[in-house]
């Protein structure tokens, strides 16, 4: 009797430690969300006006790039939900691993575009960086842009 009560508690003890390193694990992975670095408009400005190589990565949600007409010059049009994917293809496929990549968005607090550095970075990437204000700061700024052409 007192054997199977051993037995008992030493299974409870081994259930409870499971579950204790599980949560520390998804705890830890959380904190781990890799940070991001930010670069200016002015500074991105300067970048692309001195044709210095750089990687722009539009992240715009659906409904406010397909109400635009423009983009910042050279920039690649990715969905936030199909980065990791589009990764595996061209143009992105042939993008170094440690090159110079600016990702942008519209949203008030650079959100989509912070999520995609995250994404660079889980991905590999070393110089994934946001540009601080997004699309409306670039405006602002008078940044260069091109028109999108239809069907994209």
């Amino acid at each position: 009797m007192i054997l199977k009560r051993l037995v008992l508690i030493a299974c409870l003890l081994f259930a409870c430690n499971l579950l204790v390193t599980a949560w520390n694990s998804s705890t830890t992975k959380a904190l781990e969300t890799p940070t991001v670095q930010f670069i200016s408009a002015d500074e991105l400005k300067t970048r692309v006006a001195k044709n210095q190589p750089v990687t722009i990565i539009d992240v715009r949600a659906t409904d406010s790039f397909a109400d635009s007409e423009r983009k910042i010059k050279g920039a690649i049009h990715v969905k936030l939900r199909r980065l990791r994917y589009r990764l595996s293809f061209a143009p992105l496929k042939g993008v170094p691993r440690n090159s110079e990549i600016v990702t942008y968005c519209a949203c008030p607090n650079d959100e989509l575009s912070i999520k995609a550095a995250q994404v660079l970075t889980e991905s590999g990437f070393t110089h994934a960086r946001v540009l601080k204000g997004g699309w409306h700061e670039w405006l602002k700024l008078n940044g260069p842009v091109e028109h999108i052409p239809k069907g994209m």
